[in-house]
């Protein structure tokens, strides 16, 4: 599929919410992280600090396609990708900076993987760090003491299963990996209906790969394609707004495994688990630890009906 598109533009999808400077900084490390021609797609969430048209006005591969408003992450990006049924595509957050070659490198990886659904790259914080991005799914054991135990004790052993931290790097697949830069095939993709626009943020990636799994798709991380990720944006704005869309999303997931009437008191569990986190993060400040941040909120959408997979 690689070798078929090879001389085709690829389609690279960023979900924008008055970025800032940072996206010129995406834009220009883009040039040379591909030797294909690209063409880049802002799924603009309302951005109101013109960014987003300035960088179409000023580069010919770049457009903005309006969402509507602050629709969330994963609904912005299935509007980047509707007019696409076949080939890759890359999705990533506007405050992404790709290392030279990095996108050359997913679609190499992706060729080696028939069976792959989505790709992804070593992601590092502007320090350096390596951010464990290729996780297991979480389960309900290794979430719980995640959980539990992820602030006071980060060495804890459900925490270092859950995150696969202490492997050694190599190219392997993954439970799931992070939404905030993906290569994604977009017949798999599309197969399963895109992401579940139930969520606005977070889990949404967690939830496109284990629907996916299910049908027999792989999740490869990449570690030879490298890229920096800023993140913190919408955390940073609102804090404890991210709080509460982190558990609610963690909560739609997690109770959404265990649909049956007698898991209600597991549900009921859950809920009230992770009530009580949130509750912790808000006396104590903390931002809870989940999915990559992945846009910055302007206003909490209205609920919505149940995603119908």
């Amino acid at each position: 599929m690689v070798t078929e598109q090879a001389e085709a533009p690829l389609r690279i999808v960023a979900v924008t919410y008055s970025p800032g400077a940072s996206l010129d900084s995406f834009l220009t490390s883009l040039a040379a992280a591909t030797t294909r021609p690209v063409e880049v797609v802002l799924a603009d969430n309302g951005s109101t600090d013109g960014t987003p048209q300035r960088a179409a006005a000023r580069y010919p591969h770049v457009r903005v396609l309006p969402t509507g408003g602050n629709v969330g992450y994963g609904p912005a990006v299935n509007a980047g990708l509707a007019d696409l049924r076949s080939g890759w595509a890359v999705v990533a957050n506007p405050d992404i900076r790709f290392e030279p070659g990095a996108v050359d490198e997913l679609l190499a990886v992706a060729a080696r993987w028939p069976r792959a659904a989505t790709v992804g790259p070593a992601i590092r914080t502007p320090g350096g760090q390596l951010y464990p991005s290729a996780r297991d799914l979480p389960s309900l054991s290794t979430g719980t003491g995640h959980a539990l135990f992820g602030w006071l004790w980060p060495a804890n052993p459900w925490t270092a299963r859950y995150r696969r931290e202490r492997e050694a790097p190599r190219e392997r697949t993954a439970g799931w990996l992070s939404g905030s830069c993906l290569l994604v095939d977009l017949e798999a993709f599309h197969s399963v209906g895109g992401f579940d626009p139930g969520y606005f943020m977070y889990f949404e990636d967690v939830d496109l790969a284990a629907r996916l799994g299910e049908r027999g798709w792989l999740h490869v991380y990449a570690p030879s394609a490298v890229v920096e990720h800023e993140g913190g944006h919408a955390t940073r704005r609102d804090p404890h707004r991210m709080q509460r869309v982190h558990h609610t999303s963690a909560l739609r997931y997690l109770a959404g495994q265990y649909p049956a009437r007698h898991h209600l008191p597991l549900r009921i569990a859950l809920r009230a688990g992770l009530g009580a986190r949130m509750l912790v993060a808000y006396v104590s400040n903390r931002v809870g630890e989940g999915a990559q941040p992945q846009m910055t909120v302007a206003a909490l959408p209205a609920r919505r009906r149940r995603f119908r997979r």
